[in-house]
């Protein structure tokens, strides 16, 4: 449980009330939308498509973990 912490810090941080849950998943959606378009503008370089495409889907996954768990910690599936 220690690692998930240290990994996914908001998603144990907003965990209080909706409000609270609904402005966690919002970080999480706005990163993983700066990202991507990072990820999308250093993809048109040749040479680098293929580590930005290998980054992005990781980004992907942790954004999507993200939200999971701190919907579990919301709803108290996981403490």
């Amino acid at each position: 449980m220690d690692a998930l912490k240290k990994l996914f810090p908001l998603s144990f941080k907003f965990t209080k009330d909706v409000p609270n849950l609904i402005i966690g998943i919002l970080i999480y959606l706005v990163v993983g939308i700066i990202g991507g378009v990072v990820i999308g503008i250093t993809a048109l370089i040749p040479i680098v498509n293929i580590i930005c495409g290998l980054v992005g889907g990781l980004l992907d996954l942790y954004v999507l973990a993200g939200i999971v768990i701190q919907i579990l910690v919301f709803a108290k599936v996981i403490k």
